[in-house]
C-alpha cells in the first residue's frame, strides 16, 4: 500500500515555505488554496497575512511568486487582484499523480494519522414491531459512516441497540402465557421475516386490546414486568422468543437493504441490565443526581419547561423502574470502559437530541467521557412524502419499510429492463441489477441529503436517469466497463509526457481530489459530501467523454491509451467511493 500525497497538499506546502521565507517574521500561515475556475488552484492567504505584517498584498505576493520553483509540479503563476495567486500544474504532475494512485489497491488513499476506536450506534429496531420508514435513515447514514470510517483505518465496532426491554413485554409473555395455543411453534428456519412479524403483529394487537380492556389482566401483565426483571426462568425464555422472531425479520429487512448485520454487534437495551442499579449508586454518591419526588434526576441551567422550570434528565422512576437515560449511561460506561471508545457516534433521529445532549453532559460530570472521548448525536431529519408532509400511506399510516423497499426494487427493474437487451443482460442478470439499483437508489437519495435535513422521498426522481440520482451514478461505472471491455480489457498505461486537455485535466484534479475528500467525509460524519463528490466525479467524466474520442483518437494511439487509463482510474474511483456509501456498481446496465 502507497498512499500517494494529493497535487493540493503538495501545491498548499510550497506556498507555505514561500510566505514563511518572504515574511519569516510571521510564521506559519495558511496558503488559503482552493480549486479555481481561472487556474487549476487559487491561493488567497496573502491578505490576511499582509494585513497582520502591514505590508502591499501585491508586493507581498509578487515576492512569494519569485520564491516558488516551477517546472515539476507548477507550470506558472500568476498575481491577479489585490493579492491573489492563480497556479496551474504541469500536465505531468498530474498523469504522474493519478499513475501513482492508480498502481495502489487503495488509489492512494491513507489511513488516518492517529486512528481511534469509535462506537457507532445505528439501526435501531424494536422487538415486536416492524420496521417503518423512520428506521431507514439511522441504518443507511450508519451503515455508510462505518465504511467510510473503517476505510481511513479507524476501528469500527458496531452497536445495534435494539428496544428489546420494558413494560410492553410484560403485557406480551402474560398473554402468551394465558394463550399458548396461539404460539408458532416452528423453528426459525422454517419462519420467513414476513412471516415471524406477522406473528408477532397479531399477538400484539391481542395482548394490546386485553391490556387496555382488561384491568385485572393490566395487573397481571405489569407484575409479569418485574418477574422478567428479576430473571424468572419461564418468563425470560419467552421474551427470548419474542427477541429471536424479531431478528428473524430485522435481519430479512436488512438482508433487503443489502446490509450485513452480525448478531455479535446487536446489544440491545437489555443488554445493559446488570449494570443499571450501578449506574444510579455512583451517580448519585458523586452528587451528579439527585433524589427529587422520589425519582433520581440530573438538573441542567440551560434546560427549562414552558413553565420555566428545570426539566431534568430523569435515571430512575420514583417506583423504581428505569428510564432510557440510565441504560444509555450504562452503555456511554461500557463503551467507553471495556471498548476503549475514543468516540461515539449516535446515528439518531433529530427529535432525540435534548435527551443525547443531556445524556452525554451527564456522562461528562460522571467522568465517564473523559476529555479524550468525543461523543457525537448524527442527528438526522425526517422522510417527507412529495407533499411535504411527513411520510405516509393514504390511510395515515406509516410507511413499512419493507413495502417501500420491494416498491423501489420493482420500479429500478422495470428501468433496468428497457435497457436490458441493448446490452444483453440475462433474466438473472435484470433481476440482480434491478435490486442493486432500486437499493442503491433509496440508499442514495437519503445519502446524498445533508443527514440533519428532512429530504423527500419520490421514487419516480430515485430512479430516473438523470440527475443526482445513484441510477445516474451506476450507468456512469457500467459505461467506463463497456469501454474497457470494447477496448480489449486491458489494464491501460499512463502518458505522462502528454499534453492534456481541459477535460481531462478536470477530470484527473478531481480523480486526486479523492483520498482527501473521504478523510474529510470521515471527520466531519459527513457521508453526503462523498456522495456529492461521486456525482461531481460522473459530470466530469459525461464531459470528458463527449469531448475526448476515447476508443478511436486521432492520430495517436498513446492518446487513446491515455484516455482509456483516466477511464479505468475514474471507473475504480466510482466503485470504491460507491461502496463506502452501500451502493453496488453492475458492471452491465
Amino acid at each position: 500500500m502507497a498512499s500517494v500525497p494529493s497535487l493540493a497538499s503538495s501545491v498548499n506546502q510550497r506556498v507555505a515555505d514561500a510566505l514563511a521565507s518572504a515574511l519569516p517574521e510571521a510564521g506559519a500561515a495558511d496558503p488559503m488554496l482552493r480549486r479555481s475556475d481561472r487556474a487549476d488552484f487559487q491561493a488567497n492567504g496573502i491578505l490576511a497575512l499582509a494585513k497582520k505584517a502591514k505590508a502591499n498584498p501585491r508586493e507581498l505576493a509578487a515576492t512569494v511568486v519569485q520564491s516558488l520553483p516551477t517546472g515539476d509540479v507548477i507550470r506558472e503563476i500568476e498575481v491577479s487582484g489585490p493579492g491573489f495567486l492563480n497556479i496551474t500544474l504541469t500536465d505531468r504532475a498530474i498523469t504522474g499523480t493519478l499513475a501513482a494512485r492508480a498502481a495502489d489497491d487503495r488509489l492512494g488513499v491513507s489511513l488516518a494519522a492517529n486512528p481511534g476506536t469509535t462506537v457507532i450506534d445505528y439501526a435501531q429496531p424494536n422487538v415486536a414491531k416492524e420496521m417503518h420508514v423512520g428506521h431507514l435513515r439511522s441504518a443507511v447514514i450508519g451503515a455508510a459512516m462505518v465504511e467510510i470510517l473503517e476505510f481511513t483505518g479507524e476501528k469500527v465496532v458496531r452497536r445495534h441497540h435494539i428496544g428489546d426491554w420494558g413494560t410492553q413485554f410484560g403485557m406480551l409473555i402474560q398473554y402468551l402465557l394465558e394463550h399458548p395455543h396461539e404460539l408458532d411453534h416452528r423453528s426459525g428456519d422454517e419462519v420467513s421475516g414476513e412471516e415471524a412479524m406477522s406473528n408477532l403483529n397479531r399477538l400484539y394487537k391481542a395482548s394490546r386490546a386485553l391490556f387496555d380492556s382488561d384491568e385485572e389482566f393490566k395487573t397481571r401483565a405489569r407484575a409479569r414486568v418485574v418477574d422478567l426483571q428479576a430473571g424468572e426462568p419461564e418468563t425470560l425464555a419467552l421474551w427470548q422468543r419474542f427477541v429471536d422472531e424479531s431478528k428473524i425479520y430485522f435481519y430479512s429487512v436488512f438482508d433487503k437493504l443489502d446490509m450485513d448485520i452480525q448478531d455479535a454487534d446487536v446489544v440491545g437495551e437489555s443488554g445493559y441490565n446488570d449494570m443499571l442499579v450501578e449506574t444510579c449508586k455512583l451517580l448519585e454518591e458523586s452528587g451528579v443526581a439527585v433524589r427529587s419526588n422520589g425519582a433520581l434526576c440530573v438538573f441542567f441551567d440551560d434546560v427549562k419547561g414552558p413553565d420555566g422550570n428545570p426539566t431534568p434528565l430523569i435515571v430512575q422512576k420514583s417506583d423504581g423502574g428505569f428510564g432510557y437515560a440510565a441504560t444509555d449511561l450504562s452503555a456511554i460506561r461500557d463503551r467507553v470502559g471495556r471498548l476503549d471508545a475514543t468516540t461515539l457516534i449516535y446515528v439518531v433521529d433529530a427529535r432525540q437530541s435534548l435527551h443525547f445532549k443531556m445524556v452525554f453532559e451527564t456522562a461528562r460530570r460522571a467522568g465517564w467521557l473523559s476529555d479524550g472521548v468525543e461523543a457525537v448525536q448524527l442527528a438526522f431529519g425526517t422522510v417527507l412524502g412529495k407533499d411535504g408532509k411527513p411520510f405516509k400511506t393514504r390511510e395515515g399510516e406509516t410507511v413499512r419499510l419493507v413495502d417501500l423497499l420491494d416498491e423501489a426494487v420493482e420500479r429500478a427493474t422495470a428501468v433496468v429492463r428497457e435497457k436490458a437487451e441493448k446490452v444483453g443482460l440475462t433474466e438473472a442478470e435484470i433481476t440482480e441489477n434491478g435490486r442493486y439499483v432500486g437499493i442503491g437508489a433509496v440508499k442514495y437519495a437519503d445519502l446524498s441529503t445533508s443527514a440533519a435535513r428532512d429530504y423527500k422521498f419520490d421514487l419516480d426522481q430515485m430512479v430516473s436517469l438523470n440527475g443526482d440520482t445513484s441510477v445516474y451514478l451506476q450507468y456512469a461505472y457500467a459505461r467506463i466497463k463497456s469501454i474497457l471491455r470494447r477496448a480489449g480489457e486491458r489494464v491501460p498505461a499512463a502518458h505522462p509526457e502528454l499534453e492534456l486537455a481541459p477535460a481531462e485535466r478536470a477530470l484527473g484534479l478531481h480523480l486526486d481530489h479523492f483520498g482527501e475528500l473521504v478523510h474529510e467525509a470521515a471527520a466531519e460524519h459527513a457521508p453526503h459530501k462523498v456522495a456529492a463528490y461521486l456525482y461531481q466525479l460522473s459530470s466530469l467524466f459525461t464531459t470528458f467523454y463527449d469531448q475526448c474520442p476515447v476508443v478511436k483518437p486521432e492520430p495517436e494511439l498513446v492518446v487513446g491509451e491515455n484516455r482509456l487509463f483516466l477511464c479505468d482510474l475514474t471507473a475504480r474511483t466510482l466503485s470504491k467511493g460507491m461502496s463506502l456509501l452501500g451502493i453496488r456498481t453492475p458492471e452491465k446496465l
